[in-house]
């Protein structure tokens, strides 16, 4: 059991079990998020196969505001990192490596913080992570990615993009929820 010794009776955080927790949390809610996007993929084409149309098909299981862009913005992010930190074009092989990197990497990182925030403000754990997703999604795919040039505007890709993109957002954050949860139990 954990005793922080605080006055109030309430345990007393700890920043490295948080950190570790969270970073465990997100690197499994990266790859759960990657089936789920698959699943969802091979779901709207045989959707659009038989006539229905939701608009989900141009993401292809790729990281969301990726759309009809030749790369994924998790690919353009590492080239960008490469080029202008080692001045090294990255070849083919190494973008099929670097890419899922930058994916497990984020969502790792994102994670990381999230266990952290968990273990000293207990709240930030309500919605069982469904609002953490939320939050990814808006400040990273809806904001950043943007602004960073990885990826066209908001504005400029269908609502189902957005839909897809949200709901893979919601699954990262309820599986980071209850993997850290798990994890901290065991530290």
């Amino acid at each position: 059991m954990r005793d922080g010794g605080r006055s109030n009776g309430r345990a007393e955080g700890s920043v490295w079990k948080g950190l570790a927790a969270g970073v465990v949390g997100g690197s499994v809610a990266s790859w759960v998020m990657e089936e789920f996007q698959a699943l969802w993929g091979k779901v709207s084409e045989s959707l659009e196969g038989s006539g229905g149309e939701d608009g989900s098909k141009e993401e292809g299981g790729q990281s969301p505001g990726g759309g009809e862009e030749q790369e994924p913005a998790t690919v353009k992010a590492a080239e960008a990192i490469s080029e202008n930190v080692f001045g090294h074009e990255l070849t083919k092989g190494e973008k099929d490596v670097a890419g899922p990197a930058v994916h497990y990497v984020m969502g790792a990182g994102s994670a990381a913080i999230y266990g952290v925030l968990a273990e000293f403000a207990p709240g930030v754990t309500a919605g069982a992570g469904v609002p953490f997703g939320t939050a990814v999604w808006l400040v990273a795919d809806e904001a950043a990615v943007p602004a960073l040039g990885l990826s066209k505007g908001p504005t400029e890709y269908p609502l189902s993009t957005h839909v897809y993109s949200l709901a893979s957002h919601f699954v990262y954050g309820l599986t980071t929820e209850f993997v850290r949860r798990g994890v901290r139990r065991l530290l």
